[in-house]
């Protein structure tokens, strides 16, 4: 990714903040619309045909904009990074207010996750995959072609949620939670990190290969493309060991009603 410190970059900012220069606030827009292009292509990997990228693009840039707005200039934090989770947020936003994935593979996506859960939970630690197509009634290819399927229903960021008390009525973003730190309250950081502790747990009991494709793709940043040719495994196999990752996180945290991933 581009490197957001070029020297008009401030000037831009301060422009923008402190005049309300609409000028400014569209550079600034161009100047960072190639993080838009670089979640589109991370997502649209998972996406098949069934999302046109230009759909994807243009929830991004609604992100974008709502970033440029919100952004404070005068604090020490990296505007891309602030950027790429709104940017992220608005295209799953987006997704979701489309419904584009069918019923039918959610069930599925569902019944995959129970699976795991139901397995492991059994088993004391990471299911095989014979184990789990053993509890589906299914054989390996069949397991195959059924996390294939349900690949696009796995594109939800780690950390895309945080639960309030009375459930989908208080969701509430981690970046929202932590956007203004002048505002953030005990109960907050208390939620914010029992949450990261959750998942570092879930994450750390992964077999090795999903553990490794987790922290390429949502730490490194990392296409599945790059992360096959890291790993040498095509990319497809990369797609599957995502999918299962994320299947066996959202088993395994299931029970804590804290969390929504």
């Amino acid at each position: 990714m581009k490197p957001d410190l070029k020297p008009d970059t401030m000037s831009l900012w301060i422009r923008l903040k402190e005049n309300e220069d609409i000028e400014a606030r569209d550079q600034l827009i161009i100047h960072f619309a190639h993080l838009v292009k670089y979640v589109a292509s991370r997502l649209a990997i998972h996406l098949s045909s069934l999302v046109e990228l230009d759909e994807l693009i243009s929830y991004g840039i609604e992100g974008l904009i709502d970033a440029i707005e919100k952004f404070d200039h005068k604090r020490n934090i990296k505007f891309e990074t602030y950027a790429l989770t709104r940017i992220r947020g608005s295209m799953i936003d987006g997704l979701r207010s489309m419904d584009w994935i069918p019923v039918s593979l959610r069930q599925k996506s569902k019944q995959l996750e129970k699976a795991y859960m139901t397995v492991e939970t059994r088993l004391g630690r990471s299911a095989s995959d014979s184990e789990v197509a053993e509890e589906l009634g299914l054989n390996l290819d069949e397991l195959a072609v059924l996390l294939r399927d349900v690949a696009a229903t796995t594109i939800i960021s780690l950390d895309d949620f945080l639960l309030g008390e009375d459930g989908d009525q208080k969701k509430k973003r981690m970046v929202d939670i932590l956007e203004d730190h002048n505002s953030v309250s005990a109960l907050d950081l208390v939620e914010f990190n029992e949450v990261k502790d959750l998942l570092a747990k879930a994450i750390s009991r992964l077999p090795d290969k999903e553990k490794m494709v987790v922290y390429l793709y949502y730490y490194e940043g990392l296409t599945l493309k790059e992360i096959g040719a890291v790993i040498s495994l095509s990319e497809s196999r990369i797609s599957q060991l995502h999918t299962k990752a994320i299947l066996r996180l959202r088993g395994s945290l299931s029970k804590k009603k804290n969390l929504v991933v």
